[in-house]
């Protein structure tokens, strides 16, 4: 193709934004965002405490996206030649914020979502195993509803990254599927499990299936969507210890919720871990990477993945010498690129804030917001178990610090009573908060008129028979680096504003008819 027509050809900002992934990420027909509630373009009046789920871009991230897009119109080379030198260029920055850029052999293999990392890494350690291999994770509502689908090698819907669009229900084929079994890792009414019986029932499974031959690849989430880890650190490492060549690790870090000294450890230990750009980060929806640690590079990178997966993966995606890469079309998927840049935006302004720094505001921010929430009739917070990382990692980074804060919405004059909304009087508090209800009846003015995005409504089990969902207030790293903008403390300004969130959250409740 005439290198001036590829160079007209590039879509503008706003459409790469929303293209090459799956139907999660299209805009709602009709509207101007996606299924997440976001939009291609910067809201700043959107004010956004919701990125246990996503986020809208921010400004610096749509500004470093355009201009990066600027580029590649204007670069003169092939579009695939510019896409493979980007995504290197991006590798190698991850790495050095991450604090791996030293770790031997780390390497890096980008994919639109963190639904497209598990498919990835669960063929990566299944496609060659003479007996199905066993996928060990979490039950579904604390990881995601799609991932599950992902692991077994199914397409949970409907794919139009790179090449032809992917059927729903349709699979990789029977010789690379992988069987999964789920732990719940809440009770009914919604109260973690005990860790001890979370651990006896992952190491059941894994010996189970370990002691009959099988590959194993277990997922222990870091954190979960209501912010737990499970199975804890001590179970996974020992049963690491006793299968080193038959147990593969993957951590769910997709939340990214992960101190470099936490990724280094788990590296180090041989784990992989999936990272989104979406989550704590507050890029654009759909940006992950999977980093592979150097043992498992050296076994996995002569595989190749089944044809299945060109739908999922560019050459560029993978490191050239994956024998993966050179099976896959040198395509481009420009979307993909232009969201890790936004996400790196975030990442580069969070990078330069001090630990200390960062570990004081995120302190501040949990006492405010927990205290709010446990002494305002119309919130039940959920306790979340401290963060426990031992004995890979100490607790002496902020990722020990709680980030993500779920609770139930009550009718305050039955709260004696224990009344919590129901699912569809939560999903209705959920939306409205984002909504500008100046001059409805009932509401305070200046309250009303704010606009606030909190985590979407999570599954929480059941309360007298009435299946319940939790809201998640979450601190993120754009949050961060705005409280600690030139060098001030900010804090006060950004919590308060959490804080205004719950207001409205409470007023809405206080609104509905009980």
């Amino acid at each position: 193709m005439n290198n001036r027509h590829d160079r007209l050809q590039l879509p503008s900002t706003r459409q790469l934004l929303v293209e090459g992934g799956d139907t999660r990420i299209a805009l709602v027909p009709g509207q101007i965002f996606n299924r997440y509630g976001c939009t291609p373009q910067p809201d700043p009046g959107l004010l956004g405490f919701g990125s246990a789920t996503a986020s809208v871009i921010s400004e610096a991230g749509f500004a470093a996206a355009d201009a990066l897009r600027c580029r590649l119109a204007l670069d003169g080379e092939p579009h695939a030649i510019s896409y493979a030198r980007e995504l290197n260029r991006l590798r190698q920055e991850l790495a050095l914020l991450c604090g791996t850029d030293d770790l031997p052999d780390v390497d890096i293999v980008f994919a639109a979502s963190g639904t497209d990392l598990h498919l990835i890494a669960a063929q990566l350690v299944g496609n060659r195993a003479a007996v199905p291999a066993l996928a060990l994770m979490v039950n579904a509502e604390e990881t995601g509803s799609s991932v599950t689908a992902a692991l077994s090698g199914h397409h949970f819907s409907a794919h139009t990254a790179l090449a032809a669009t992917v059927s729903v229900g349709s699979a990789i084929p029977a010789s690379s599927a992988m069987e999964v079994a789920a732990v719940p890792i809440r009770l009914a009414d919604g109260t973690p499990r005990p860790p001890a019986a979370v651990d006896a029932e992952f190491e059941s499974l894994a010996t189970h299936a370990l002691a009959q031959g099988r590959r194993v690849l277990l997922v222990l989430a870091d954190v979960s969507k209501t912010g737990l880890i499970a199975p804890s650190l001590a179970c996974v490492t020992a049963l690491q210890r006793r299968w080193p060549d038959a147990l593969d690790i993957l951590v769910d870090a997709c939340q990214f919720r992960l101190a470099p000294a936490t990724l280094r450890a788990y590296l180090t230990h041989h784990f992989m871990v999936a990272l989104t750009g979406s989550k704590f980060l507050t890029g654009p929806t759909f940006s992950g990477a999977l980093l592979i640690p150097t043992a498992a590079a050296q076994r996995l990178r002569k595989h190749l993945l089944p044809g299945a997966l060109r739908a999922y993966s560019a050459a560029a995606d993978w490191p050239d010498n994956w024998a993966t890469a050179g099976s896959l079309d040198n395509v481009t998927n420009f979307g993909l690129l232009l969201r890790w840049e936004a996400a790196m935006a975030e990442l580069r302004a969070f990078h330069a804030v001090p630990e200390a720094a960062v570990a004081y505001f995120l302190h501040a921010f949990a006492r405010a917001v927990q205290h709010r929430l446990t002494n305002d009739p119309a919130f039940e917070l959920i306790p979340v178990p401290q963060i426990d990382r031992r004995p890979l990692v100490q607790a002496t980074s902020w990722d020990h610090i709680p980030t993500i804060f779920p609770f139930l919405l009550h009718h305050p004059a039955t709260r004696a009573g224990n009344r919590p909304l129901n699912r569809e009087e939560t999903a209705q508090i959920y939306q409205r908060l984002q909504t500008d209800l100046t001059g409805h009846p009932g509401l305070n003015r200046p309250i009303a008129a704010l606009r606030y995005q909190l985590g979407q409504p999570v599954t929480f089990g059941q309360r007298h028979g009435m299946a319940v969902s939790a809201l998640r207030l979450c601190a993120s790293a754009r949050l961060v680096a705005e409280a600690t903008a030139g060098g001030k403390d900010n804090s006060a300004v950004v919590i308060a504003r959490a804080l205004a969130a719950l207001d409205k959250t409470a007023l809405l409740v206080r609104c509905l008819p009980t």
